[in-house]
């Protein structure tokens, strides 16, 4: 069996090991997923009005926020569920089953792999779990063709590789579990700090250039774009450019901490 039969058989291993893990354990998934959905609820049904109101003219229309927040809110529970990496990395990490792989003949870099794979495949079920109870609350895709929404599917697939490795090296340099989750709690924040909820131009003036240029917010408006029909500009190659960096970044980072742990 060659090297490259090697590695694709141990990631797939890896790959259904980490997703027989997030089967067993569901609750952590799940409670991540809380959090995208309470903010649709409480943004739409409570805050909807005066919230339109600002971003319509003056003209309180729930409906019209609905479309404007629901992109944002799918990026955000990428941002979620890829906490629940970097806490699953940092228990293996410190539970020995890492220790024990590295005595076995498999390809090293499979272990991480594995995780990576199976928290992208998460995050995308996530993302369409999320999609669904805003379609079931009034949202809906307008102007948006075959080809948009495959480009959105492929966005979304690219902002959770590039997060899930920044998770993944956040897991590898945690000391526990617990401090994993607490450290990778940004990639929540962020999106709250970007136009996920309100126009950046709205933002007080010093505010504006991280929030504009943050990588979050040219993923959320290019993916607004594509849902509805709207101008796209650069921010789809701001999105793009800043998720192959953070994919580099988290890579290059993950590597380096998994060879040179010695728990």
């Amino acid at each position: 069996m060659s090297a490259i039969d090697l590695a694709v058989r141990d990631s797939t291993t890896m790959l259904r090991r980490n997703l027989l893990h997030a089967r067993r354990y569901p609750s952590l998934t799940l409670n991540l997923l809380l959090t995208p959905v309470m903010l649709l609820l409480l943004f739409v049904f409570v805050l909807g009005d005066t919230m339109s109101a600002g971003i319509h003219g003056g003209v309180p229309d729930r409906s019209v926020y609905l479309a404007y927040i629901v992109p944002g809110l799918l990026l955000m529970t990428i941002g979620s569920t890829v906490i629940g990496t970097a806490v699953s990395v940092a228990t293996d990490m410190n539970e020995g089953i890492i220790a024990r792989f590295r005595t076995m003949a498999i390809h090293r870099p499979s272990v991480l792999i594995g995780h990576v794979a199976g928290s992208v495949l998460q995050s995308v079920a996530s993302v369409v779990l999320v999609g669904a109870v805003a379609v079931a609350v009034g949202f809906r895709s307008v102007g948006a063709g075959a080809l948009d929404w495959l480009a959105a599917f492929g966005l979304v697939a690219l902002v959770a590789l590039a997060f899930t490795w920044i998770a993944v090296g956040m897991g590898l340099v945690s000391p526990n579990a617990e401090a994993a989750g607490n450290t990778a709690m940004p990639l929540i924040l962020l999106p709250l700090l970007s136009s996920a909820f309100t126009p950046v131009h709205s933002m007080p003036g010093w505010f504006q250039p991280f929030a504009q240029y943050q990588p979050f917010t040219p993923a959320i408006e290019t993916l607004r774009g594509l849902l509805l029909g709207g101008r796209i500009g650069d921010n789809g190659w701001l999105a793009v450019g800043w998720c192959l960096g953070l994919t580099l970044l988290g890579y290059a980072w993950s590597t380096s901490a998994f060879n040179r742990d010695g728990r």
